[in-house]
């Protein structure tokens, strides 16, 4: 039970040696083991919603983790993806039937329902429903809503003076490329947003994404003492960052993970974040054994943080 409470918080953060470009105020931060509630307590509540980020800080998240995605007007809200098929029932409502389509994201084909060709008062008609339905409770399925990136700050907000701790927050920016593409760009939003809300100027916040571009740009508008930190997500060792994709280059992630990969990425990040797998190979013998990745990072100035 322990373990599977664990796991739905999501791993747990290994920071260490804090990269060049890091602030005083996030060294703090990222020198601590972190529990981190990935998409909320998902394996207990619908992912993504209010209520399943509520009951990570209940069992003990230090910071909560909003994938954002984009509405058609420009509102960021959190979803593991833009097709939201699987994790709402936007398919039982006949008025959006029309909507449903078939697109080109992130070099797939990819058919549902997406969030750009809804406004946010449109998506607040939809009910979230768990993704999982034969490993996961149903019970709470049609209860609740989409969350807006606002929301999930004032959430956080609350409960960190409820329970005398502060809640970070741990954002991802879902297909940065794709949203850029259609004029519905995230970081300068996200930026905005955690600017206006007074728990977000100071608690915790780590960006990450798993293209390369977007951090550089967000490095050069996050100054050296604030206390947001940028971390660079890494895929498979032979997937590509979509970025570099888009624009051509060979580069992949498994490029990324050797010294000199870890070197260029503490020039505008703070910290990697890895596949589980990637740090604890698992043998199926030993339990697995520690990967030189780690050491690597930390030799590069940058810390690690393993999803699961």
């Amino acid at each position: 039970m322990l373990l599977a409470l664990l796991l739905t918080l999501a791993a747990v953060a290994g920071w260490a040696s804090p990269a060049p470009v890091e602030s005083s105020a996030m060294s703090e931060t990222i020198r601590k083991a972190l529990v981190i509630g990935h998409r909320g307590a998902s394996a207990l509540r619908p992912e993504h919603t209010l209520e399943a980020y509520a009951k990570a800080i209940e069992d003990g998240a230090d910071l909560i983790e909003p994938d954002l995605v984009s509405t058609r007007d420009g509102v960021l809200v959190a979803r593991h993806e833009n097709e939201i098929s699987g994790t709402t029932d936007v398919a039982a409502h006949a008025e959006f039937a029309s909507r449903k389509t078939t697109k080109r994201i992130d070099g797939e084909n990819v058919s549902g329902w997406f969030t750009e060709d809804f406004t946010l008062a449109e998506l607040k008609t939809l009910r979230a429903r768990e993704r999982l339905p034969d490993m996961r409770s149903t019970a709470y399925d049609g209860l609740y809503e989409i969350a807006t990136l606002e929301e999930i700050i004032a959430l956080a907000a609350e409960a960190s003076a409820r329970h005398g701790r502060t809640v970070g927050l741990i954002p991802e920016i879902k297909h940065p490329t794709y949203f850029a593409g259609i004029g519905l760009a995230i970081e300068d939003k996200l930026l905005a947003a955690l600017a206006a809300h007074p728990h977000t100027r100071t608690a915790p916040v780590i960006i990450q994404s798993f293209e390369i571009a977007n951090l550089r740009a967000l490095r050069a508008k996050v100054g050296a003492d604030s206390n947001i930190g940028l971390l660079q997500l890494l895929g498979k060792p032979h997937e590509r960052p979509y970025d570099t994709v888009a624009a051509g280059s060979p580069r992949s992630y498994r490029e990324m993970m050797r010294p000199e990969g870890l070197r260029e990425i503490a020039r505008y990040a703070d910290a990697i974040g890895p596949s589980l797998r990637e740090i604890k190979p698992h043998r199926g013998d030993d339990g697995g054994m520690r990967s030189p990745l780690i050491d690597a990072a930390h030799a590069a100035g940058l810390g690690v943080h393993a999803y699961t």
